[in-house]
């Protein structure tokens, strides 16, 4: 009995969207439902994994590398770093929120705005090629007019992430208390 199956039928691309939608909004949710803190911060990790695959789905492998990068290598991580050296417990509060129902008719509301604006639009589309190596302009910009200010941003955040751990962290026995 032969068989009629072509794997080169199955769409790829709507089934890697989906599952990349599940990965951001599965992380989205599980940010603001988790009663963890760390959880919260490892769901935000998959979460931003979800952006990357969307770029790279929209052929944006650059973006895709700044996201992983930036984001999911720098930020979350960071933010994962920063509740772990805190001297909380990272269990000992509840982060439920008391106004949670104050803030899902205004999500509904945001979303059918969303929604509607979006099927409003025309978006124009473009079969036009870049007329020269993004990337290759991304370089040149971020090295000769852009690299002060991209460096007082990393330094900025740099001071913020440690004062962020000295407030955090509180008294310990034996120091001294001003």
């Amino acid at each position: 009995m032969p068989s009629n199956f072509d794997p080169s039928q199955i769409p790829l691309v709507p089934i890697v969207f989906w599952i990349m939608t599940l990965f951001t909004v599965g992380g989205a949710i599980g940010v603001v439902s988790s009663k963890k803190l760390f959880h919260s911060g490892l769901y935000l990790v998959l979460s931003f994994f979800g952006v990357a695959g969307y770029y790279v789905l929209l052929s944006a492998g650059f973006m895709a590398v700044v996201q992983l990068m930036v984001y999911v290598g720098a930020i979350a991580i960071l933010i994962l770093f920063a509740v772990m050296f805190s001297r909380r417990p990272m269990a000992a509060e509840s982060q439920a929120n008391r106004q949670w129902w104050l803030g899902l008719p205004l999500m509904l509301v945001l979303f059918v705005v969303l929604v509607v604006t979006v099927g409003s639009v025309a978006w124009p589309v473009s079969g036009a090629e870049p007329t020269a190596d993004t990337v290759q302009q991304l370089g040149v910009a971020f090295l000769g007019s852009y690299l002060i200010p991209f460096e007082v941003v990393s330094v900025l955040l740099s001071v913020a992430l440690i004062g962020a751990i000295i407030l955090a962290r509180g008294k310990v026995e034996g120091e001294e208390t001003n």
